[in-house]
């Protein structure tokens, strides 16, 4: 059975936790395989939300030249990622283009799994272009690659989609931000993305172009029935 086919039993979505708000998350529970804790937007107080989160949980603490909000210095937001696993963090977010990443990719490892991400704020690369992003990225130890682009035309969508079709052994997430990119954040895990990402309501979207966890369970309760 192809990914394609094992993906439409229950895609996964991963609702994107950017500030303390217990009873939303609490509410949305069930609609979630996963959550983000977005250490970057929460700030203090982001270790006590994660200990009551019922989910496996990502951490992420985005720097600002992949569209982050983290404003201390580089040690510190890499310190930040290392509680999170000592928390229970079960997967960590590290971007590729880290300094040191050699260093944290095995502390990381240690308690949790690296996903390591690629973030494009203006446009969508060729195909090929992320193919190698990728293939850098399975080098530097990813258990997960995630590429994320920025839609400019609804082709991009496309493009970001096969980037998964032809990657079938490399678990992957890949989709592009922005309005044009709406398809691809639905149908990354119906072609054999790992998850997708939502908002936890209305007006805490983390990335241009995302939807809630609500509408997104409804759409894929539409179609997989």
């Amino acid at each position: 059975m192809n990914r394609f086919w094992l993906a439409m039993s229950r895609p996964r979505i991963c609702a994107v936790i950017v500030s303390k708000d217990l009873d939303v998350i609490r509410a949305i529970e069930p609609f979630v395989e996963l959550f983000e804790v977005r250490i970057d937007l929460i700030g203090d107080g982001w270790q006590e939300l994660a200990k009551q989160l019922n989910q496996p949980w990502i951490a992420c603490n985005r720097c600002a030249e992949e569209g982050g909000k983290w404003a201390g210095d580089e040690a510190g937001r890499i310190d930040e990622l290392l509680k999170a696993v000592k928390l229970g963090a079960e997967i960590v977010d590290i971007e590729l283009g880290t300094r040191n990443l050699e260093e944290a990719i095995p502390v990381i490892k240690k308690g949790a799994k690296c996903l390591l991400s690629f973030h494009e704020l203006e446009k969508t690369p060729s195909l090929d272009r992320m193919k190698g992003i990728v293939n850098r990225q399975l080098a530097a130890g990813a258990d997960i690659c995630k590429v994320i682009t920025t839609a400019q035309r609804f082709e991009d969508n496309l493009n970001v989609l096969q980037l998964i079709t032809e990657s079938p052994k490399t678990k992957m997430v890949s989709l592009a931000m922005g309005p044009l990119g709406l398809a691809s954040r639905i149908l990354c895990p119906l072609v054999g993305g790992d998850f997708t990402y939502a908002s936890i309501e209305k007006g805490k979207e983390s990335a241009p172009g995302q939807l809630t966890v609500r509408d997104l369970r409804k759409i894929y309760e539409m179609v997989i029935r």
